[in-house]
């Protein structure tokens, strides 16, 4: 690829998942996959996709915020729990296969798209917790959490239908809260990465900026237009990523 071609195109990828990851999770599949493309090492790769993913995240928090949609006083058990399991998951990576991961998790997600699918009053608004708050964070803070920190991808998805199912949160309030869990999971998971010199900043920021403003396009789009525009951008991303996770198993 022509050099001055490069930057452009992190920026576009960037955008792009920004925009994807803000309404429905999923922005990975194709900001990773272009950082490979690109030439970048494995580890290299995610670290720099944790870079430029701590934009994406960090925007759509911030105008979540802004808006009124989440409240940060109402989320610090979580983003304290969620940010010791993406330690945890960090140094784990380090240690374990993640091979019975990547052969479990499609088939986690595509059960989530399938009850999504038979439930279409799921999220539609607020309804009655199944659990209380603080033992919730305490479970899936640590969990999906260290999930993030190891592997990653659908992340945003199992926070949403988590959020939804046992806080009783409609799938907009859902949205937004996956957006602050995703944000202290990236932004923890990326000082490992940092400390461990396997960041490339120059792309990684390019393609930040190009998150920054995706996310908060995305945002707004989902603010404005609510849970009958989520919905199918959201089951159309979980069922995209079974497959690219079921693809890559396979090869």
């Amino acid at each position: 690829m022509a050099p001055e071609l490069l930057l452009p195109l992190l920026f576009c990828a960037g955008f792009a998942a920004g925009l994807i990851d803000s309404i429905a999770g999923g922005g990975g599949l194709i900001t990773v996959p272009v950082l490979m493309g690109i030439g970048l090492p494995p580890q290299v790769a995610l670290g720099t996709n944790k870079l430029q993913a701590s934009f994406g995240s960090g925007s759509a928090m911030l105008h979540f915020v802004r808006a009124g949609s989440v409240k940060l006083g109402d989320c610090w058990y979580g983003i304290l729990w969620t940010a010791i399991g993406a330690a945890l998951g960090v140094w784990a990576v380090q240690l374990l296969d993640a091979t019975l991961l990547k052969q479990l998790i499609p088939w986690l997600l595509a059960a989530i798209a399938v009850y999504t699918l038979c439930s279409p009053r799921l999220g539609a608004e607020d309804s009655h917790a199944r659990m209380n708050p603080m033992p919730f964070y305490l479970l899936f803070g640590l969990s999906i959490g260290f999930y993030d920190g190891f592997f990653g991808p659908g992340t945003g998805s199992f926070w949403t239908m988590a959020l939804m199912m046992l806080l009783g949160c409609s799938m907009m309030r859902a949205t937004a809260t996956t957006k602050v869990m995703n944000f202290t999971s990236n932004f923890v998971a990326l000082l490992f990465f940092l400390s461990a010199g396997q960041v490339r900043f120059l792309e990684g920021l390019v393609m930040g900026g190009g998150q920054f403003l995706g996310a908060r396009v995305g945002s707004r789009l989902v603010i404005t237009r609510g849970t009958a525009f989520i919905r199918p951008v959201f089951i159309s991303m979980v069922l995209v990523l079974v497959g690219r996770l079921i693809y890559l198993n396979i090869k």
